[in-house]
């Protein structure tokens, strides 16, 4: 049976591209090609774009009553739901996502988001009018911002899809959406799950494609709104096209959180937590505690007691249920995070890991890695490694350790930890980043969701999400 791919999913139909160009998925766990997959170029952009505006200005798509596209996206949800296995096994086989953490939040939690947003659309609303100063009163009134261009990167392909694709169908947009290169393959299963629920054609289009054509999308005359998650670098300069065309954009960008240990904390709820929090999918998270602040006072306890909690994952294969941590995304990724880690044996002390698993003779594997007595200005406190490194830094006092977290380009995620609740919530408090979690971390589909300074602008989650898919309209009544 083979994986490959050799169409585009456009205005509800399997589309062939319009160039032989194509990508090659090489397995994360093997090293070895999997399948392949057409590569969209410009013209195949266009085609995209143009069926979801026909979408947009013809189907009745953005003026159908909420409560049937509310319908629609419980089908969806439905069909996507059923194929959970699948779409977790293709998630897993290509970016080396533990297939215990792909079938909880890449074959789960996208049907909760859906579920989320449908059940919103349900809510009554009550007409927004507002007093006027010069006449009777004033209505705001709201409607769907257009086409949208998603772009998704390969950490979590379908959850950060669906996170924009829910909230963009509850206001009645319509989508071109990009998956990365090296994730395509799941994109299909969720186009196969749309086209089966009878969302109508055009809503929802995937066209897979490199970074250049992606810059195409994001400038394109069609698109009337940008959602992007992925670095900062790239977030920079999808910012700037974006500004030169005054067009909106919520960009979700990487992190480099820190997690606040208190000097009354409870290691063993720290460690039973720690994985999640700080080396999730690999350590392929944008909101990873990945730096450890702790207190002088018990310092070698809690490195100690970190370490021990490294030096005892299950390392291995995506597709083991017993795997804890498996390969990075790709090659490239990986020799990207060991060039950190070699940085970090000049820079701090090395206590767990800085190599390959020697078990692990192919894939992209990095053992999980430890660096203590770490130094908040050094190159691996400063920049998102993203992988399964993690840094301690000791700090003398509560004062301080703000001051820590918060010397940070970066601000998505943190953490704060004690005995005392409402002691942590006061350090939260004082923390400069756009979500921080007290004794444990967990994005909240009912919450904003989103990053300050070099993590992004706006916020995803939420009724925000759908306020950002909209454009408000005021109409004056003066009599």
């Amino acid at each position: 049976m083979t994986l490959d791919r050799k169409t585009f999913f456009i205005g509800n139909e399997w589309v062939p591209p319009s160039s032989v160009r194509t990508f090659g998925i090489v397995g994360a766990s093997t090293g070895t090609l999997i399948a392949t997959a057409p590569e969209a170029v410009e013209a195949d952009v266009d085609a995209a774009v143009a069926a979801a505006r026909r979408a947009f200005d013809h189907s009745g798509w953005a003026t159908m009553a909420p409560a049937e596209r509310a319908a629609i996206m419980r089908r969806f949800l439905g069909a996507l739901a059923s194929r959970g296995p699948q779409i977790a096994e293709a998630v897993s086989i290509q970016n080396g996502m533990p297939i215990a953490v792909s079938n909880m939040l890449e074959a789960q939690f996208p049907s909760a988001v859906l579920q989320y947003y449908s059940d919103l659309l349900d809510a009554p609303v009550e007409p927004d009018v507002r007093p006027s100063q010069m006449g009777r009163e004033t209505r705001v009134e709201y409607s769907a911002i257009g086409v949208v261009a998603a772009i998704v990167p390969w950490n979590f392909p379908v959850t950060l899809s669906v996170s924009k694709i829910a909230p963009a169908m509850a206001a009645g947009c319509t989508m071109v959406i990009k998956p990365s290169p090296c994730t395509v393959l799941d994109s299909y299963i969720v186009a196969e799950a749309a086209l089966e629920a009878g969302v109508p054609a055009g809503v929802l289009n995937w066209v897979p494609a490199d970074r250049d054509v992606g810059a195409y999308l994001v400038s394109h005359p069609g698109v009337d709104k940008v959602a992007f998650t992925g670095s900062t670098q790239a977030g920079r300069v999808i910012a700037r096209t974006c500004g030169e065309l005054l067009r909106p954009v919520t960009l979700e960008l990487g992190g480099k959180s820190a997690a606040i240990l208190l000097d009354d904390v409870d290691m063993d709820a720290v460690l039973q937590s720690l994985p999640m929090v700080s080396l999730l999918n690999n350590g392929q998270a944008c909101f990873n505690c990945t730096r450890i602040l702790a207190p002088k006072s018990r310092y070698r306890e809690i490195v100690d007691a970190v370490a021990g909690m490294m030096t005892g994952f299950r390392i291995g294969d995506a597709l083991d249920p017993e795997t804890q941590v498996g390969p990075m995304a790709t090659k490239e990724h990986r020799d990207r995070v060991e060039t950190f880690i070699a940085k970090g044996r000049n820079e701090a002390k090395l206590v767990v890991g800085g190599g390959r698993p020697s078990n692990m003779t192919s894939g992209w594997f990095v053992e999980p890695t430890l660096f203590a007595d770490v130094d908040n200005r050094s190159t691996i406190a400063q920049e998102e490694i993203f992988g399964p490194v993690l840094c301690i830094t000791a700090y003398a006092d509560e004062a301080e350790a703000v001051r820590l977290a918060n010397d940070s380009p970066f601000g998505l995620g943190g953490s704060v930890w004690s005995k005392d609740g409402d002691r942590a919530l006061g350090i939260a408090r004082k923390v400069e980043s756009g979500t921080v979690g007290v004794n444990g971390y967990m994005p909240s589909l009912g919450a904003p969701f989103g990053g300050i300074k070099a993590s992004g602008m706006g916020r995803e989650y939420g009724p925000d999400a759908i306020a950002a898919y909209q454009q408000a309209k005021s109409i004056y009544v003066m009599g």
